[in-house]
């Protein structure tokens, strides 16, 4: 009897290991839980930082180009716009450089960007008058020119061959147009001369090329008061048509500005101002 108790106590140590085993693995388990846990929360905060990280390269994104638009001062649009609209020069060209130990390295030679609001060989007698007479007006300080460019800044990859659609055509064909910027009077005017690639009807400049001008016209005018806007709307009366290679006059006015919202007006004339072409009225 003794012995076969003996036996069976013997099979269920066996079975179950020796004294404290159950503990043993209890506590096993217990840590390797532990350590899943802490596995999980030291992944959980790595992710909670990359998190911070992004937002918080976002928020200085942000906050330079807050500082960019609010940097241009009206006083100083001719100056800081380049900045505000991202403007970059033409494409560098890459040239060679030969170290003593005949390798060669590339770099990048950089190129002055070609200001498009100045005048150029398609350019009409008419709108040369007229831009020297604005000239003459910035000499004072009371009137500034609006430099234009090409390109703005590359963003990314894909964005290499963007152009600004006003600046794609060669010169002459489009179009031809300088601003002026009057900070007292908060009004711009818009010196336009367009080129043939902008017809619509035989012998006269397409309705959305005089649109686009506008828009941009009208545009800038807001950018200058309120950093960089987006046009919420445009509404726009032609009255008469323009021919091509004639020169016009679009006077832009800021109207009035209510919170984030920056009302504008122009009028689209003849160089004498005896000829209403088109008006518009616009908010950004």
């Amino acid at each position: 009897m003794l012995r076969s108790c003996a036996a069976r106590l013997h099979t269920l140590v066996g079975l179950r290991g020796p004294p404290g085993a159950a503990r043993l693995r209890v506590s096993e388990r217990r840590r390797a839980g532990e350590r899943r846990r802490a596995g999980e929360r030291r992944r959980g905060s790595e992710r909670r930082r990359g998190s911070e990280r992004r937002r918080g390269s976002e928020r200085l994104r942000g906050s330079e180009r807050r500082r960019a638009a609010a940097g241009c001062g009206a006083r100083g649009a001719g100056r800081c716009w380049p900045a505000l609209a991202g403007e970059r020069s033409e494409p560098s060209t890459i040239r060679n450089k030969a170290r003593g130990d005949g390798s060669r390295t590339f770099s990048s030679e950089e190129i002055v960007p070609k200001d498009r609001a100045l005048p150029n060989p398609s350019w009409s007698k008419e709108i040369r008058l007229l831009f020297d007479q604005f000239m003459k007006k910035c000499e004072d300080g009371s009137w500034e020119r609006l430099p234009s460019f090409v390109s703005t800044v590359q963003m990314e990859e894909l964005m290499s061959q963007a152009r600004l659609f006003t600046r794609s055509f060669e010169d002459g064909m489009g179009f031809e147009y300088v601003m002026f910027y009057n900070n007292d009077e908060k009004r711009i005017v818009c010196l336009f001369q367009g080129g043939p690639h902008l017809q619509g009807a035989p012998g006269f400049l397409h309705g959305g090329a005089i649109s686009t001008l506008m828009d941009t016209t009208l545009g800038m005018n807001a950018m200058i008061a309120g950093g960089v806007v987006m046009t919420a709307n445009l509404n726009i009366n032609f009255k008469r048509p323009i021919p091509i290679y004639s020169v016009v006059v679009i006077n832009s006015q800021l109207d009035k500005v209510e919170g984030r919202k920056y009302y504008v007006s122009c009028s689209v004339r003849s160089v004498d101002e005896k000829t209403l072409h088109t008006e518009g009225t616009g908010f950004y």
